[in-house]
């Protein structure tokens, strides 16, 4: 098996905006993006995934109109914080948040715990599929924590992890004989 996870193209953001699930505007240069991206993808998809959000929707549309949205893919919800910029945070909330990023949830959002339980179980459904060819397009948040599940890397050290905009990470993923 396999599996293209794909990050959506570069964003066009104001300085410090938290944004992982609010929508914003993909920069200009997606036609030039997608190109580059497309050079390193197969012809043919078996199923192509995609997280709800429009940055990564307007990809997955371009690599097929047949694609799936799964709301497992969408990036961590920062809840009360989404469409602010990190300096108008409670500053005594963000330093909680920032002690034990991995565990602390977000007001009104969710923390990398529950983040990373949502996207193994996509992960591991993924993993019983027939599909030969798959892309997953989603955000470098979601990419980060496959890459840190399938290499034992803890969460606290993923974003150790570096995934560009626009990069494609190509997984081969043995298949059991009896997963037909």
């Amino acid at each position: 098996m396999e599996i293209y996870l794909i990050r959506h193209t570069t964003p066009s953001l104001s300085p410090g905006l938290i944004y992982g699930r609010f929508e914003v505007p993909l920069m200009d240069t997606f036609p030039g993006e997608f190109e580059i991206i497309k050079s390193q993808l197969p012809q043919k998809f078996n199923a192509v995934y995609s997280s709800p959000s429009t940055r990564c929707t307007l990809l997955a549309q371009r690599i097929t109109p047949d694609f799936i949205t799964d709301e497992r893919l969408t990036e961590l919800d920062f809840g009360d914080w989404e469409g602010q910029t990190w300096d108008t945070v409670n500053e005594t909330d963000l330093q909680v948040w920032m002690d034990d990023f991995v565990n602390v949830v977000v007001p009104g959002g969710e923390s990398m715990v529950q983040m990373n339980a949502r996207i193994l179980s996509f992960w591991d459904e993924l993993l019983t599929s027939s599909a030969q060819k798959i892309a997953v397009v989603t955000h470098g948040g979601v990419i980060r924590l496959i890459l840190a599940y399938l290499q034992n890397v803890a969460l606290v050290n993923a974003f150790e992890i570096k995934v560009g905009y626009g990069e494609v990470v190509k997984l081969s993923i043995p298949t059991s004989p009896d997963s037909n």
